[in-house]
């Protein structure tokens, strides 16, 4: 029907045109005008039968009985308590809660365990001995620090004073931090090739 319509519109402007050309000659420039257009001008459009889409209309009711709904699931989730994630670092494997699985001591002969705890007891009466001497020596220096700090005392009262602040040039104590293995700052660390096991847990 539209491609009808167009070739009756271009065959009647063909002949207005035809008209006008005789009435006024060929040499004649006549004003433009939208009825003396060219045919070639003239373009014809697609059909549109397309119609907007209607509105769906929406139930009060039902809209309400949704969100009460939606309401209860969410104090249902609310009512469940969060899964925890386990801490893999901190359970014990199958392996080592196995009853069955013991260690065998070995066992000693007589002679070997009496050589063992006689030398048992000869370490620790070493031992004992080693601290009874550094104690005695302990005593005998702060016994000799007293008296010549007596001595002093009598001598002067002044130097006695000066005798009893502390000297922190005996023992210097300088801390410069960790260097065992300082950080490079322009070292690129490779990734490597590894297998990613992380477990991802989803609530």
């Amino acid at each position: 029907m539209s491609v009808a319509l167009s070739r009756y519109f271009c065959r009647l402007l063909s002949q207005r045109t035809a008209q006008s050309s005789f009435v006024l000659g060929e040499n004649h420039h006549a004003v433009q005008s939208p009825w003396f257009a060219p045919v070639m001008t003239l373009k014809t459009s697609a059909p549109l039968r397309a119609e907007p889409k209607k509105k769906k209309k929406v139930d009060p009711k039902r809209e309400l009985l949704m969100r009460d709904r939606l309401k209860k699931r969410l104090k249902k989730l609310e009512k469940v308590p969060p899964e925890l994630i386990p801490i893999e670092d901190f359970m014990t494997t199958a392996k080592c809660l196995d009853e069955t699985r013991e260690r065998s001591v070995p066992r000693l002969s007589f002679d070997e365990s009496e050589g063992r705890a006689l030398l048992l007891k000869e370490w620790s009466r070493y031992k004992q001995k080693q601290h009874m001497a550094e104690v005695q020596s302990v005593e005998l220096a702060v016994e000799a620090q007293r008296e010549a700090l007596e001595e002093l005392k009598m001598e002067s009262e002044e130097l006695y004073k000066a005798a009893l602040k502390p000297d922190l040039l005996v023992f210097p104590f300088t801390h410069e931090g960790p260097t065992y293995t300082p950080p490079k700052t322009k070292y690129d660390a490779p990734d490597g090739k590894y297998i990613d096991i992380t477990k991802v847990y989803t609530q």
